[in-house]
Formats: C-alpha cells, structure tokens, sequence
C-alpha cells in the first residue's frame, strides 16, 4: 500500500502459517455434513474494467481480499472494477451423491459464476454465503470462472467501514472474494437448513428439508434423546437436568439430523436474554439472572488479511486475549464475520453484540457532529431517505437475522451505529424484533435517541460519563478510545487517529484502569448494564486497540483488568 504517509505493511505471526490451501476447516459449523471439497488456493486473477475480455496475468490466494497482503496482490483498484477469478477442479472419485452444489461464503459485492463457460447463477450483497447447484454442469475437469463486481461510491449496498480513500475511522476496502468457496454433494432428498430456538429447559427444531419427515438425536450428558419430526419439520426436546450457556461455561449441545441418506450435525446452546427490574434497577439478565456485560468494539479487521485473519487461529487469539483481559462481550462493529468466527464465540464464551452493516451517504456532520453537541435527543431530521438504499438496509438486516440467529453466543442486535443510514428508527426496529424476539435490540446505538429503543445507549468520548436520569438499561456502547502506538507495530507512522494519546504504555495503562476505577464501576450500582470499550485492535491509522493491529502487543495489564472485571461483577 502507498500514500502520502508511510504506511507500513504489517504481519500477524500467523501469517507464515497461511499454507497452500488457507482456511480449509469446515465453513458451516451449524448444518455441517461429512462431505467437502474445499477449493481455496491459487487462482488465476485479473481486474477488468466494463466491456474488457479477462487477460489473466496473475495469481491470487483466495479467499484473502485482493487488496489484502496475503492475497498477494495488496492494491486498492478503482470504484467500479471487475474482479475475475478462474480455476479448474475435478471431483474427487464416489464425491457425487446426486447433487453438488458451488458455496461461496461471501463475495463482495455482486458477481456472476461461469461452471465450463455457462452461467450457474449470480448473486448480489457482500457479507452473505449463497450457493448454485451445478450437478448439470460438470464434466471430468471443470473450469471454473468468478466475475465479481464492487461499487462503493453509490452507497447503495451495505458497506460498514470500508472507504476507497482509507483514513482516520474509514478503512482500506475489501473486493471480490473473501470468504471460502467450496463443493458439497447431497442426495436428492436432504436437508436444506435448520433452526432452533431455546429457553431454559430445552429447544425446539425445526428441519427445513428436501424430502420426508427427518429423524433428529441430541446428545445430552444423560445421553442421547431421538425423536422425529413432525409435519411441519418441527420437534421439541426438553433437557434432563439442563446446562445453561454463559460466557463463563458455554456449554453445547450437540445434535445429528438425519432426512433419508443426508446426514448434518450441528449444536445449541440454552440461554434466555431479557430486560427485567432488579432493587429498583431496569437490568439486562441472562438466563434469568442480572448480567453486566464488559466489552470491546471489534472491528474485524487483521494487518496482513483485513477482513480475514492469517489463520483460523486469528478469531481464536482475538477471543482468548479479550477474555484474558477481563472482558465477556464483543460488539462486532458493522461487520459479519465468516461462520466460524461466531462458532469460536459459542464454544469459547464470549458473548456478541451483533451489529446491522450501514448503507448510505456518510455525513459528519450531520451523523456524527451535530448529535454530538445539539439533537442527540431528537430524530434526525435530514435521516437517509433514498428509498432503495432503504429497502437493501432492511434485506440484508433479514439476511443477517437469517444467517446468525442460531450463535448462542449472539445476545443483542445494534440497528443503527449513530446516524450512519439511519432512518424511521423505531419500525425498523420493530421490524427486526418480529424476525427474532429473543435478543436485545439497541436500535439506535448512540446518537440519535429513538422513543422505542430498549435501552438508553451512549457512546461517551470526549467528557465525563455522569449517569443521570435513567429509565431504561443503560449501556455504554462505546467509550474510551485511549491511544498509545508501540514501535514497530504502527501501520501509520505520520497519521493517528485516537481520542487521547499516550506517549508510554504505562502511562495508557494507567488511564484505561483509572477510566474503569472512575466512571464505569461506580455507575453499575446507579444502572448501567453494559459497556463497550474502544477497541480490541488497532486498526490502519487507529490505534486505540488493546493490541497492536499486527496481534503481537497488548498494551493493557491482563491482571490488573481481570481485578477490574471482578470488581464490576461485585457492584452488580
């Protein structure tokens, strides 16, 4: 990468541990089969204006983003530019079982898939998987062609913090594939999805298949319950003697689900999450009892992969280091994440604050200066009103609904970060509450206040958190954002971007601790329920992450947040 700055590229330990074939586990940990052909790797690779025939000159590693490191391209191409991939595949022998379907975990943002020259199918949206049935395309060698398109300059899509002129909060953006594309086989009848919802007893399932009724075995510390499903593809289970999901014992259950000669595994947690009022104090609870949740913004993004780490690994380091601090909750900042990042939360025991991905023209003024210091109370008057970037805000809100709602680990919804797109707050959120009543909902994460939002969400930088009048949950949904730059581990070395900057780790240390001491402690007692900190790394010109943005610093004093996390639980 080149700028006016400096700009260092910076490598994660990981990064030599990437191999021939990166991130070849299991992509679909909650309907996974026994049958997978992944197909990441080296492709051929070109970038192509409209009207061009591809000229492949290059080789990438998918699924790393073009623009990233790993990738081993590393360039931001203009607004507007077609990303083409190819390779060749063949099946391995006995590998069909009738069907094979094509599944990609996500391309950025629209693309078009050639199977030996014919279309398979195209598909629009950036953060979500979709998958083609090519069984009638396939021939003994196969090639294999991806035409994907990316456009941030229309707004219309869901985007996050992704911005062709990175800077400051905005960053580096991400094109093409990014996520693992891969072969599955299935029979004629099979299993096309599943859903559970759980309370604390037990959980109800539902199979949505291709075929008969399906038999369904849990296995349970008593062990195994097998029962079928109904007509509708639904089965109840009650628990003998039930394990509750937490942060502090994530225990899952497994399950097997049989339809025909199509067999899928797959897991849940029990966990209830629900508003109550504990000595005079509107409190989250989890599994019935008051829970605080101490958090850190998570941006998804890794120096050497930006939207993928090196490795696997990467989530499991991120989740170890956040726990190893203290804190029990991510805020997954209008990013989604591959599946295996949520899988890593369940079983680990981090809980997830799952952000909805913004679209629409960004103003600072209006969404981020004038709430700030003026309306911070009312409805944006000047809220996004394009009515088709609206009506992609609200599908892949749906989709997101659709794809994450069977994590235990994921307790909460953000509508809206501050006033980026935001619009007609209160029926978006209503909206979403009818896809899943059973999390919370902070439709309205900071800025503009709206009368329906469960909670009173602040986001807190450049004063003094005071808590004052409350009749709702509080939560501080973002404060912080302490910076401190370790040599060697700066991405930028002439620009930073911070709230208040640090010229010694200890110095930094001391104040996130004293932060803590002074303002978030003594608030739990007068109602605050949850905080977010900023951040868990380090990003591009951001350093207010707890880690450097290349994974090998931690500025914070693991022992001494832990003694910080216990004090917080004791004031609860």
């Amino acid at each position: 990468m080149s700028g006016k700055n400096e700009l260092k590229t910076l490598y994660t330990d990981l990064a030599k541990e990437v191999g021939d074939v990166p991130h070849n586990e299991y992509p679909r940990p909650l309907m996974e089969r026994d049958s997978f052909l992944c197909l990441n790797g080296k492709w051929d690779f070109c970038v192509t204006k409209s009207g061009e025939t591809p000229e492949y000159g290059e080789k990438i590693l998918v699924p790393f983003p073009p623009e990233s490191a790993l990738s081993e391209i590393g360039k931001v191409f203009e607004d507007g530019s077609y990303y083409n991939y190819r390779r060749s595949f063949s099946l391995p022998e006995g590998f069909n079982r009738g069907k094979v379907l094509l599944n990609f975990g996500a391309v950025d943002r629209e693309c078009e898939v050639y199977v030996n020259g014919t279309l398979a199918g195209v598909h629009r949206g950036g953060y979500f998987p979709f998958s083609f049935d090519i069984t009638a395309l396939l021939r003994d060698e196969n090639l294999l062609c991806v035409r994907a398109f990316d456009k941030l300059g229309d707004y219309m899509m869901p985007y996050g913090k992704q911005k062709l002129k990175r800077g400051g909060m905005w960053y580096t953006p991400v094109s093409g594939i990014w996520q693992t594309v891969w072969l599955e086989s299935v029979p004629e009848e099979h299993i096309v999805s599943l859903e559970h919802t759980v309370d604390l007893t037990g959980a109800d399932i539902t199979v949505n298949a291709c075929g008969t009724g399906a038999i369904v075995t849990v296995h349970t510390e008593s062990g195994d319950i097998t029962k079928e499903t109904d007509a509708d593809g639904r089965v109840r289970f009650d628990i003998p003697s039930p394990r509750l999901w937490s942060p502090e014992d994530p225990y899952l259950y497994g399950y097997t689900v049989k339809c025909g000669e199509d067999t899928v595994k797959s897991y849940f947690g029990l966990r209830t999450v629900e508003i109550g009022e504990v000595n005079g104090k509107k409190r989250m609870l989890l599994n019935g009892k008051p829970y605080f949740y101490n958090g850190l913004l998570d941006q998804g993004y890794w120096s050497d992969g930006l939207f993928l780490p090196a490795t696997e690994q990467g989530y499991a380091n991120d989740v170890n280091c956040a726990k190893s601090l203290g804190f029990n909750m991510l805020r997954k900042h209008i990013k989604i994440e591959p599946q295996r990042f949520y899988y890593e939360c369940d079983r680990s025991g981090i809980a997830v604050f799952q952000d909805m991905i913004n679209n629409g023209k960004y103003s600072f003024f209006f969404d981020t200066a004038l709430p700030t210091v003026l309306t911070k109370h009312r409805l944006n008057p000047f809220a996004h009103r394009d009515e088709e970037q609206r009506a992609e805000f609200v599908s892949a809100m749906e989709q997101t609904v659709s794809l994450l709602k069977n994590h235990p680990s994921i307790v909460l919804w953000t509508v809206f970060n501050e006033g980026w797109g935001q619009f007609d707050t209160d029926n978006v959120a209503k909206k979403l509450k009818a896809l899943d009543p059973s999390r919370h909902i902070d439709s309205a994460s900071g800025w503009y206040i709206c009368k329906n939002n469960e909670f009173d969400s602040r986001h807190v930088y450049f004063k003094k958190f005071k808590v004052g009048k409350v009749d709702k949950p509080l939560y501080l949904s973002e404060f912080g954002g302490y910076s401190y730059k370790p040599e060697g581990h700066v991405f930028n070395t002439e620009e930073t971007y911070g709230y208040r900057m640090f010229e010694s780790g200890e110095k930094y240390a001391d104040a996130v601790e004293e932060l803590f001491e002074r303002e978030v402690i003594p608030a739990v007692k007068e109602g605050l329920c949850a905080t977010v900190y900023t951040q868990l790394s380090d990003v591009e010109d951001e350093t207010n992450g707890v880690i450097t943005y290349d994974r090998k610093v931690v500025k914070l004093r693991p022992e001494r947040m832990r003694q910080i996390a216990e004090k917080i639980k004791k004031e609860l």
